[in-house]
């Protein structure tokens, strides 16, 4: 009897050694699936949400398909990225955060920007990061894709800030002034943002510039190295800045090197209630 029964314990050891076992390849495996493994390089998301909106107030707490507009963006860089947080000042999205089992912060309420939120946020989150992500909180539909190109930006040691760009597909969609340019440098780094059209396409119809030149629409996700961050923060407006009203120009024109990703993914971002209607129809579409 008493061999059986040391034989039951010793199989029962090996199963929760081999439970175990599983728990941890398991966890090894989701781990492998985060992206920044491959460069030795440790990324984090941090999502900056504020109530207070002229337009839309509320906006991160407004139900989409079932779920709070953060909680998808949530969602989406929790997948990638090996650690995510949502950045806020008001305690309605804290708990919200909480309540759907996601990580929040709470930060000051006199914040400029949302980069000045983040750097506020990673001071206060810790640990040994390299790279800090910027997503902004109405992105209900980040691609996976779009966080992986942003983070291989940092497979080059010389990039500082990272950022992704899409060609654009019509003449009328480049002479927006709420979509900026950009133009981009042999090796991938920004050398200019414009709400102008830049570059002038001389000696053709301005109907007929799209033709000859692929003018890049910039898309409002950043990275930054951890250091950076909190130098660009620390920065003056700055005169270019100021005239086009585009905070990605205080770095450049400070000298920083801003590398630019290609994605041909568009994302519906939501700033007011009708795009709010708009991320319903694609929810729906998307989900056919």
């Amino acid at each position: 009897m008493e061999q059986n029964s040391n034989k039951n314990t010793e199989n029962k050891n090996n199963n929760t050694e081999n439970n175990n076992s599983n728990t941890e390849n398991n966890n090894n495996n989701n781990n492998n699936n985060k992206v920044g493994n491959d460069q030795g390089l440790r990324f984090i998301g941090i999502i900056p949400a504020r109530y207070a909106s002229t337009r839309f107030p509320g906006k991160p707490l407004a139900m989409l398909g079932g779920k709070p507009v953060i909680q998808h963006v949530y969602e989406k860089v929790a997948a990638v990225l090996e650690e995510a947080y949502v950045a806020t000042d008001d305690e309605r999205i804290y708990q919200a955060v909480e309540a759907f089992g996601g990580k929040a912060v709470m930060t000051r309420k006199d914040h400029k920007s949302g980069t000045d939120r983040i750097e506020e946020a990673i001071e206060k989150i810790g640990g040994e990061w390299d790279v800090v992500v910027n997503v902004q909180g109405d992105e209900p539909f980040v691609a996976k894709s779009q966080l992986e190109t942003i983070c291989h930006c940092f497979d080059d040691p010389t990039t500082e800030i990272a950022t992704l760009g899409k060609a654009f597909t019509s003449m009328q969609a480049v002479e927006n002034p709420n979509s900026p340019k950009i133009a981009v440098s042999n090796q991938g780094f920004a050398l200019y943002f414009s709400r102008s059209v830049i570059p002038y396409v001389r000696g053709k119809e301005r109907e007929e510039w799209l033709q000859h030149f692929p003018y890049l629409k910039h898309l409002g996700i950043y990275a930054y190295r951890k250091q950076v961050l909190r130098e660009i923060t620390q920065l003056p407006q700055s005169s270019l800045e100021i005239a086009e009203s585009l905070e990605q120009l205080r770095w450049l024109q400070n000298g920083y090197k801003i590398k630019v990703g290609t994605t041909d993914v568009e994302t519906v971002g939501i700033d007011t209630p009708e795009d709010l209607e708009r991320a319903e129809e694609f929810l729906k579409q998307s989900q056919h």
